[in-house]
């Protein structure tokens, strides 16, 4: 179906870093899948590792237990702040498992037969119906009307409007179930949390008795240099939901949560695919490698470094480049208004053999594999600069 504005780009290898098109020309690949190709293309140890599962068992329901399952859920729970791990198969399942739970929350913790959802301007959290509806760009929402009831919206990092939001939707009483948010905004044009502020929303959750909920589909999984985007603002949620870095190429999608707010009961959620034995083979495997490899203090060093060469690019063309923003290998540059747009680009740098991704029409964004060397990232940044100076 018409449902993608595609490049006009036929990938048909990768290995590492670099992908390869169908006419053999190679690419310098900083999209990763959209943050999904955590260990880098065709990686030997995970093709070792599913090839070795598919061996065994790749599916077989959730009517009964699966150990690989188990072993993942105590691998995520044992790296974070969460007890429970459901599993589905994409940020977007991840985040509506979310929504329900914040409903159930509403209802079975206090009492609230309406129960809302707080979720911020400018966020993304996935494309169907609910998560759509969680998503706070209304661009995302026409022509799919009318919206699922039980969310409003408030800006980003912004506590007194926040505060404001709140006070007004508890002013007949208890209304407000959850706070759906990413700690850092990807889609949304690569905007990082404030800590201030994420200290203060979660006192504020304490206080209330309200659920929240962290969106870390893109940061999570070692993108920021921390295991968790939550470490990097120093505040901790009562759930986070994962997908994309989690699998490293094989779909999967979780909802992580602390035990006390765990309302779940057999029945009331459900996925025939989700945390099946081959995709959570895929999640064992990226994090023990990620430990193995040491991959977080790296993601960490060629953050910074990423960060240091966008820099020095913007003060070579001021009169195009605003900044850089991000945490670790989530970094985005940002365009001056009289700039050629991102998607503009994004096209050119693929002339130049760099894969790059839009973040709305105003910044370029970096999400390469956790694996880039710095040799990759210098090459990276000059290939941009080539694209922009075509572009002139």
């Amino acid at each position: 179906m018409d449902t993608y504005a595609r490049f006009p780009l036929e990938l048909a290898k990768g290995k590492g870093v670099h992908v390869w098109d169908s006419q053999g020309d190679r690419y310098l690949d900083c999209v990763a899948g959209i943050a999904v190709c955590t260990l880098g293309h065709s990686d030997r140890v995970m093709k070792r590792a599913l090839c070795r599962q598919l061996g065994k068992l790749q599916h077989v329901s959730n009517l009964y237990r699966i150990p690989e399952q188990e072993q993942l859920a105590a691998a995520i729970t044992a790296r974070s702040c969460t007890d429970r791990v459901f599993f589905c198969n994409s940020g977007a399942e991840a985040n509506e498992a979310a929504i329900k739970l914040a409903r159930k929350h509403g209802h079975v913790a206090r009492g609230i037969t309406q129960p809302l959802i707080l979720t911020a301007q400018a966020s993304f959290h996935g494309r169907t119906l609910a998560a759509v509806t969680a998503t706070g760009q209304p661009k995302y929402h026409q022509g799919f009307e009318p919206m699922v009831q039980g969310f409003r919206y408030f800006p980003y990092n912004d506590i007194a409007a926040f505060e404001a939001l709140l006070a007004d939707c508890e002013a007949q009483g208890p209304a407000v179930a959850a706070v759906l948010i990413e700690p850092i905004q990807g889609e949304g044009g690569v905007i990082p949390g404030d800590p201030a502020f994420f200290k203060r929303l979660r006192q504020l959750c304490d206080e209330k008795q309200i659920l929240l909920i962290f969106d870390e589909v893109q940061i999570g999984v070692g993108r920021s240099g921390r295991m968790w985007g939550y470490e990097t603002l120093g505040v901790e949620p009562d759930a986070i939901t994962l997908a994309k870095g989690l699998g490293g190429g094989v779909p999967i999608g979780a909802l992580a949560v602390k035990s006390a707010v765990d309302h779940f009961r057999p029945g009331e959620h459900a996925s025939t695919f989700g945390g099946n034995p081959l995709a959570c083979r895929a999640g064992l495997t990226v994090l023990r490698e990620i430990d193995r490899r040491s991959l977080l203090p790296h993601v960490e060093q060629m953050g910074q470094l990423l960060r240091l060469l966008l820099e020095e690019l913007v003060r070579r063309h001021p009169h195009r480049l605003e900044g850089c923003r991000g945490w670790g290998l989530l970094q985005g540059l940002v365009l001056r208004p009289e700039a050629p747009t991102a998607p503009e680009i994004v096209k050119a740098a693929m002339a130049q053999g760099l894969l790059l991704v839009p973040a709305g029409p105003q910044v370029v964004r970096f999400v390469p594999p956790l694996v880039i060397q710095p040799r990759h990232l210098r090459k990276a940044v000059k290939r941009l600069e080539k694209a922009l100076l075509s572009l002139a």
